[in-house]
């Protein structure tokens, strides 16, 4: 006779208590607990393996262990390839996260499609066949081993899934997949929670590699309880704007690869296409020298980039000088204009600052300070950088340029790119190990860069 009861479960983290609250206690959220009705059941492990023996649950020494490389399933996009660390691992399980309409289904469609030498289940509760048929037609890729399945209960989607033994299985999306063992709506805490514990003991036991699509919540976050990222191995956010052609796969987790590496897209009509050389994208071609523009060169991962920064520093009008930034984090954009102000002497406490990262990407790297520091003083000079030099530096509190990682592979995507000049730190110059015809400038504070530039 199964039990039942009732719990109340925040929305936002997945805290559960005896009774109602108006403010959750774990994340302090408002108005985010909901009443819920789970079933306890003694054996409710919907997924079994059955060549599971003893020896697997018993303790083993460390040294006792091993070692056996895994290989990895290698897609044809290698955009996918490269944030995935260099491919799929067998049993992993990713989860893929992104704003409604942005192409999550499309990618992994396509990218399923074309890898014709693997049997693969693509899992769909939100469209129906003729759908994802009408979707596949429009991609024009044909694959005999494509199987698809619309289906919202995990018990059909397990049995599916033992008929057809495939080699990789998609699932969109977990927010409308559900348990018979849980009493609640699909997409609450509880279904995502234990609809995702079954599918990674699926994919551990059967070494079968699983993407999870997932939505967003209006903030930006993955929808469903926080533990959802803890489980799985690998976390995707897909990124970009309906307005423009431009997507951005991003990882924020992954257990078998860089925690940090970055795929470029681009949407048109037949798909997505991959862009090998973002670099060429992200800096505008100018006919014309136009000041407040200088060109940096980051790391995303293991991926250089140089990519363009604009700024515009106008007289304050109305009282309260206004600071607004696109891609950039605001408080660090604050913390070099009083830099400007202290060490160089510069006014800005009285100008306006507007700054963008050219092409809608959003840069953590420290390594962009030098460049925007540049773009600052050239709107506030009103003279136009040369369009042939780049930079590659970390501004500190005291007005020194400091040291930034990985500068050989910063200095030859600039020299591939044409660049004659990169202004860089002089703490680099130990660091620098490989011969460049480009011309390397070092410099030790934001002084020495306002004498070479202005």
């Amino acid at each position: 006779m199964s039990k039942s009861n009732t719990t109340f479960i925040c929305q936002q983290c997945g805290n559960e208590s005896p009774k109602w609250q108006g403010r959750c206690p774990s994340c302090n959220a408002w108005n985010t607990i909901v009443e819920e009705i789970k079933i306890k059941e003694k054996n409710k492990a919907i997924w079994k393996n059955t060549n599971s023996t003893s020896k697997d649950t018993r303790s083993i020494k460390l040294q006792d262990i091993h070692e056996q490389e895994k290989f990895r399933i290698i897609t044809k996009d290698q955009e996918l390839n490269r944030v995935l660390g260099g491919g799929i691992v067998p049993g992993s399980v990713v989860l893929v996260a992104g704003e409604p309409g942005i192409g999550k289904s499309t990618l992994f469609l396509q990218a399923c499609l074309q890898m014709n030498e693997l049997t693969i289940m693509y899992i769909s509760g939100e469209e129906s066949l003729q759908q994802i048929k009408m979707r596949a037609d429009r991609l024009k890729i044909k694959n005999d081993n494509f199987y698809l399945l619309t289906a919202t209960d995990i018990q059909t989607i397990f049995n599916e899934i033992k008929k057809i033994k495939p080699q990789l299985v998609i699932i969109d999306s977990i927010q409308t997949i559900e348990s018979p063992f849980i009493e609640s709506a699909p997409g609450s805490v509880s279904q995502v929670r234990e609809c995702t514990a079954e599918i990674v003991r699926f994919a551990k036991a059967s070494e079968i590699p699983v993407f999870i699509i997932g939505h967003i919540t209006k903030d930006g976050s993955i929808a469903g309880p926080k533990v959802l990222e803890h489980m799985v191995d690998t976390v995707l956010q897909f990124e970009g704007d309906r307005h423009y052609t431009y997507r951005i796969l991003r990882t924020t987790k992954n257990r078998f690869g860089n925690g940090n590496e970055l795929g470029i897209y681009e949407m048109y009509e037949g798909g997505l296409r991959e862009i090998i050389n973002p670099s060429e994208l992200l800096i505008t071609q100018k006919d014309e020298m136009l000041s407040g523009i200088a060109i940096a060169s980051t790391m995303e991962g293991a991926r250089p980039l140089l990519i363009e920064t604009q700024a515009l520093v106008s007289h304050a009008v109305y009282g309260t000088p206004q600071r607004t930034v696109n891609g950039f984090d605001l408080r660090k954009l604050q913390l070099l204009l009083a830099v400007l102000e202290k060490r160089g002497g510069f006014h800005f406490g009285v100008k306006d600052v507007f700054l963008n990262i050219a092409g809608g990407l959003k840069v953590e790297d420290p390594a962009i300070d030098l460049a925007i520091i540049s773009a600052l003083l050239s709107s506030y000079e009103d003279k136009a950088l040369p369009h042939s030099v780049c930079f590659a530096g970390e501004v500190g509190l005291s007005g020194e340029v400091r040291a930034v990682n990985r500068i050989d592979q910063r200095i030859s995507e600039a020299e591939k790119l044409g660049f004659e000049k990169i202004i860089i730190s002089k703490f680099n110059k130990k660091s620098i190990s490989g011969k460049y015809t480009i011309e390397i400038k070092f410099i030790a504070t934001i002084e020495d860069l306002y004498k070479i530039m202005f």
